[in-house]
């Protein structure tokens, strides 16, 4: 199929399901409503058709918007139609995909249409945490449905022609369109709404079949795994030469590359990802200080601190996780907070909501710290002291309140350059290397970059029947 080529709201759903297993619900059902001519339109199935299927194997139900019936838009009997499969999904505990491609609410239905997005609203909020939703946009999701696809836990964009806004580019104050179309899927996942841009529908449907494949049904089911061909004991001996980037480094300890980055143009020191260790999905965040092209050339650098925008990212993914039973791995690089006037503005309310995140998740934790874990920083990516099951170092890591040679300047002030190297070096061995730290706890095993797979796998065999019981 020719990348420009556009499905229709019914082959979207069969080319997104396995063939032949759709079931349509609610085929006859059409509006009621008779005002402003309405009675003279036809809207068959109300411009959305509904129902459920597998992929893979696993039931999935879902919804496709039609924007050849009333150009796709909502109202009273097209939302309830939604609603009554958000009931069927809850009942058995399925996921939900949506297909969007709506003009936004149905003017000559009002109040009844505005009342229907409300019931939606609602529904969405009621199954968050308990069935994965994904939303999927192939043409216009602007004003109130745009409200519903961030209340999914995952946003795909088709990169053409998906546009996702609750203001349109041309009401933005000192804006139009040709100036920053700030419905664009570019836009949106530099935003950090869209979790995924595919470069045309086949590729979005698909990878969302890559994706219910990751996740379980809904909350109440184990971690997800299955059988796996790659060797448990695998070495990663490029794995050392990979922490820069860890985009490399995650591909490499999972199973045959088995990996699904999360807001790849979002916060991109910040890496959010699904992985596969011996079958099982784990979500997988670490801090990055490089972008590495496939020819092995750094075309872009961070710091190594956590941001406003990478610590909300990381928050939202560790949260979906711990809904959903999903283990969770840290990779921990990093010096401190970042020092834009941005980040000055609320980088420690964003911090402290990471904090309560990891402090708060019951899943299995591991927190692998691959170069510097310094200060508060450290601690809130996932520390031992707020709650991490197992945290491993590489050889060469260092932990500690800061670099050796700022802390040596600060105790000894006075004294002359040599003495201060004597000092740092001093320093680095008692207070600051990744042995220091295990002597003390808070390290349970230093491990060479080679075995960080096998040892990654080991430690969540370990932990996969953990049981928390907090207060509430």
């Amino acid at each position: 199929m020719s990348s420009t080529a556009q499905l229709s709201a019914r082959d979207r759903i069969v080319t997104l399901l396995d063939d032949n297993s759709f079931v349509e619900v609610g085929a006859l059902v059409t509006k009621r409503s008779t005002d402003f001519n309405l009675m003279q339109k036809e809207a068959p199935s109300d411009g959305v058709i509904t129902g459920y299927g597998v992929i893979s194997d696993s039931l999935v139900y879902v919804y496709s918007q039609d924007a050849k019936v009333l150009n796709g838009t909502i109202g009273e009997m097209h939302a309830k139609k939604i609603v009554h499969l958000y009931n069927m999904a809850l009942k058995v505990g399925a996921p939900v995909i949506a297909l969007i491609d709506c003009a936004g609410l149905r003017l000559e239905e009002a109040t009844d249409a505005l009342e229907g997005f409300g019931e939606v609203f609602a529904k969405q909020a009621e199954a968050s945490g308990v069935i994965p939703q994904i939303t999927a946009v192939f043409g216009t999701c602007g004003g109130g449905s745009a409200i519903s696809a961030s209340l999914s836990d995952f946003v795909f964009m088709e990169e053409n022609n998906a546009k996702l806004f609750v203001n349109a580019p041309n009401t933005i104050d000192h804006n139009y369109t040709g100036k920053c179309d700030t419905a664009a899927a570019s836009f949106m996942a530099q935003s950090g709404v869209a979790d995924f841009v595919g470069k045309d529908e086949e590729t979005v449907l698909n990878d969302i079949r890559n994706l219910i494949a990751l996740l379980p049904s809904n909350n109440e089911d184990d971690a997800i795994g299955v059988e796996e061909e790659d060797d448990l004991n695998r070495e990663v001996p490029a794995f050392a030469s990979e922490i820069a980037d860890v985009t490399l480094a995650l591909k490499d300890i999972s199973d045959q590359g088995c990996f699904m980055e999360v807001k790849a143009e979002y916060a991109k020191e910040m890496v959010t990802a699904l992985i596969r260790l011996n079958g099982m999905t784990v979500g997988a965040i670490a801090n990055r200080t490089a972008i590495v092209d496939e020819k092995g050339k750094t075309c872009e650098t961070f710091a190594p601190v956590l941001t406003t925008a990478g610590c909300y990212k990381a928050e939202s993914f560790v949260k979906f996780c711990n809904s959903f039973h999903i283990p969770v791995l840290t990779l921990t690089n990093v010096t401190g907070f970042g020092t834009s006037l941005e980040d000055a503005k609320s980088v420690g309310i964003a911090a402290a909501k990471l904090t309560y995140a990891f402090s708060n998740a019951v899943v299995p934790k591991i927190n692998l710290i691959t170069g510097k874990a310094y200060g508060s920083a450290y601690v809130v990516m996932n520390s031992k002291a707020i709650g991490a099951d197992l945290v491993f170092a590489l050889e060469q890591a260092e932990i500690g309140t800061m670099d050796a040679d700022l802390a040596a300047q600060i105790m000894y002030p006075d004294a002359d350059l040599e003495t201060r190297k004597e000092k740092a070096a001093t320093y680095q061995a008692l207070a600051q290397s990744a042995t220091s730290a295990a002597k003390r706890g808070y390290v349970d095993a230093i491990l060479s970059p080679e075995s960080v797979r096998k040892q990654l796998i080991y430690g969540f065999e370990m932990m996969y029947s953990k049981r928390v019981t907090r207060p509430f």
